[in-house]
């Protein structure tokens, strides 16, 4: 089985034979390679996934395991799942052989997720991700064992009955952060947008039409040691368009014009979760209002949209949740009110028809 050259093309070829998933010996032909190595490597790759020999290449293991499949799932799931092992396992564990990926690796990974403070069903979300391709690997090509079920879970499966303001509590809140004109303009965006804080740290002007009033949301921010790194955001879906009020488009427009020599590409918001948490913790101490996180700003935002009758599938939507049944789950103790104004609605109904 060794490389040689296609005289039609000039380019290499190689041809080999393999036994097949029905244990049946087949011969075949690879074409089109620039080089004689090139050739051989892909053979020798091909040859070690045929067998699923886990010296393999952890990456090389999730190309199989794409490859059956993607034939057996939907395709959003399976676009879903790419998004997540692609952004979140691939750059840790892709180069690790299979066979070398222990329990504590998976710990160790999990903590550097958790430092990154996502969610707890996020977090969840991304481990049973890992775990299924273990999983696969034991079930169908003889793994000894899923690292994952040893090392342990991260997060929750669902999530914890959320903390919000009320309108009323955010205007007392914003109130005592405006000495500070960077942190009253980031939490106004943070509450009337419904943004995640990563989503709102990586705004650039360009990301901002003033003239459509909306703010486009392509990317994440996150501090990693001394380093700021920018990701695609948390879900496909988390890349959306929001429109935003007249009046905060006009203090986004006044804040952009006080900031000198503003670039399109500089950050807008040029600070950290640890400020937006210590400035937060500030301002909850002089307005009095209850304590909540920064992320449950955009629980809050949930919690208006709520109110102003918007239907599940625009919150949504805007909030950039890649299922409805994500905006369901968070925000499900808040529908039981509304559940009670429309019986309040049916029953006043009826006795007018009486």
């Amino acid at each position: 089985m060794k490389a040689e050259k296609d005289k039609k093309t000039g380019k290499w070829l190689i041809q080999y034979r393999y036994t097949d998933w029905q244990g049946k010996r087949r011969k075949s032909t690879k074409r089109g390679f620039a080089t004689k190595r090139e050739a051989e490597e892909w053979l020798r790759n091909f040859l070690i996934t045929q067998k699923a020999d886990f010296d393999m290449k952890f990456e090389d293991f999730w190309k199989m395991y794409c490859a059956d499949m993607e034939t057996r799932l939907r395709e959003h799931t399976m676009r879903t799942k790419k998004y997540i092992v692609e952004l979140k396992i691939l750059p840790y564990f892709g180069n690790k052989r299979v066979n070398d990926i222990t329990a504590a690796d998976i710990r160790q990974w999990q903590n550097e997720l958790i430092k990154m403070g996502y969610s707890p069903t996020y977090l969840k979300t991304i481990n049973n991700q890992l775990s299924a391709i273990f999983n696969y690997a034991v079930r169908y090509y003889d793994l000894k064992s899923n690292p994952c079920a040893k090392a342990g879970s991260m997060g929750k499966s669902k999530a914890e009955e959320m903390d919000f303001w009320t309108g009323e509590e955010f205007r007392k809140f914003i109130d005592s952060v405006m000495n500070k004109r960077l942190s009253y303009m980031a939490f106004m965006t943070l509450y009337w947008t419904g943004m995640r804080m990563g989503e709102l740290l990586a705004l650039n002007p360009k990301d901002v039409d003033l003239e459509k009033r909306t703010i486009s949301i392509t990317k994440s921010y996150q501090r990693l040691g001394k380093k700021d790194v920018i990701t695609p955001p948390k879900t496909p879906k988390s890349k959306r368009v929001i429109t935003i009020p007249e009046f905060l488009a006009a203090d986004i427009k006044d804040y952009m014009d006080s900031l000198y020599e503003l670039q399109e590409n500089d950050r807008l918001f040029p600070i950290t979760k640890y400020y937006l948490e210590h400035e937060m913790q500030r301002g909850i101490k002089e307005s009095g209002v209850k304590r909540i996180r920064v992320h449950d700003l955009r629980h809050s935002h949930a919690s208006m949209l709520i109110e102003l009758g918007f239907s599940p599938l625009e919150i949504a939507n805007r909030l950039g949740h890649e299922k409805v049944e994500t905006t369901l789950n968070t925000c499900a103790h808040l529908y039981p009110n509304k559940q009670t104004k429309l019986a309040e609605r049916l029953d006043s109904e009826y006795r007018e028809d009486l």
